[in-house]
């Protein structure tokens, strides 16, 4: 009879279980589009996405606003934006692996792995910089992509595929921001050079590597390289009439294709994603299952980066900053057309992305890092 009582108790706890958490995970969800849908209110985007991986590793996405406005196509979660500069997170990751297998010395001078490429000397600082400069932005080493020169390539030739070295060209010779390591400043050339001596150690393709070690292993199966001029599934990019990145507002043309082919950003940012493969990617990486864990904590160490905010540092392909939930780890993305923001809670074990596809920074109110830190106060 007790036996009997007990197996009963067990069942309907075992049926009961499921339920409980289904509805728990609903009013999480409920809550998290009550505040998407009011900071949507606040702001003139067209359309935005949002996903929070909770401790169990459950990714929740929620939505608001249109994907395309023309098309009257609703954001949706299924829906993919290009992340920008948060693609530097994968090919960080992909150096750490190589770190910990001792392919790649984080300390050692970038010409002993390119001083063979005839250009290499033409880069500022070219004698002094480290992989680790490269990673924490402390090289001296200017933004090829803001100079105006090769802007007015990239609109001239808008489906031209970039060769890394082309990309180089437009620093060559000049001087540095700052002696190699005695600064601060944030370049996407730092990463394009480290995506040059990744592929020189191992070679292969920086998206083959970023496939074949990073997206099939953690199951990231809505996460892809925007190296093509159509990405399947792209929301609509609203870049505004001053997009200086091909000079027109709307960034994907009728049959889909993009005005500017993305491929420009390589090893700069060069990723696509859904909000919730992001969300998914972010807890991974930061909770160490995207490397050896042991190398989190060489990750972790930041330089003060102050234009990132006050108190904010940079790691090797991390931003770290305080909130008032407490220290997060992550990445902020800008591309023509599109803004995101990936921030990961370590102590609650939750990663919060926020993608909008707009890169007019007025009409994104209050800034995208606030979005993902009223998000994640919803589950606080």
């Amino acid at each position: 009879m007790f036996l009997n009582y007990t197996r009963l108790v067990l069942m309907v706890v075992f049926l009961l279980v499921p339920s409980l958490l289904f509805a728990q995970a609903e009013r999480i969800e409920q809550k998290l589009q009550a505040k998407l849908d009011a900071l949507f209110k606040q702001s003139s985007i067209p359309g935005v996405s949002a996903a929070v991986a909770m401790p169990d590793g459950k990714v929740i996405s929620v939505t608001a606003g249109w994907a395309d406005k023309e098309a009257k196509k609703k954001m949706a979660a299924d829906t993919l934006q290009i992340q920008g500069s948060v693609g530097k997170t994968y090919v960080a990751a992909i150096a750490l692996q190589l770190i910990h297998e001792k392919k790649l010395n984080l300390d050692e001078k970038v010409h002993t792995y390119l001083c063979h490429q005839q250009w290499y000397s033409k880069l500022p600082n070219a004698s002094d910089i480290t992989v680790r400069m490269l990673m924490n932005h402390t090289s001296g080493i200017m933004r090829y992509e803001l100079d105006p020169k090769f802007i007015a390539d990239l609109t001239k030739s808008p489906t031209k595929e970039w060769k890394p070295a082309e990309r180089l060209e437009y620093v060559f010779g000049k001087k540095p921001k700052f002696e190699a390591g005695k600064g601060w400043d944030y370049s996407d050339t730092n990463y394009i050079v480290l995506g040059l001596i990744i592929e020189e150690m191992t070679g292969k393709s920086i998206e083959d590597l970023i496939k074949t070690r990073l997206l099939e292993p953690l199951g990231l199966k809505q996460t892809m390289s925007t190296n093509r001029l159509t990405i399947p599934g792209l929301a609509q990019g609203y870049a505004g009439p001053q997009n200086p990145f091909g000079g027109k507002e709307l960034m994907l043309n009728a049959d889909g294709s993009m005005i500017v082919n993305p491929q420009f950003e390589w090893t700069g940012g060069g990723m696509a994603s859904t909000t919730a493969d992001l969300a998914m990617w972010g807890k991974l990486m930061y909770e160490g299952k995207a490397f050896d864990a042991s190398m989190l904590p060489i990750m972790l160490q930041g330089v003060k980066a102050p234009m990132l905010g006050r108190d904010a540092q940079y790691g090797l392909g991390v931003i770290l900053r305080p909130t008032p939930h407490g220290k997060t780890y992550g990445h902020s993305g800008f591309f023509p057309g599109y803004m995101t923001e990936m921030m990961h809670w370590p102590e609650s074990k939750i990663c919060v992305a926020v993608q909008v596809n707009t890169s007019e920074f007025q009409k994104v109110k209050p800034r995208l890092t606030q979005w993902a830190v009223e998000l994640a106060g919803v589950l606080k």
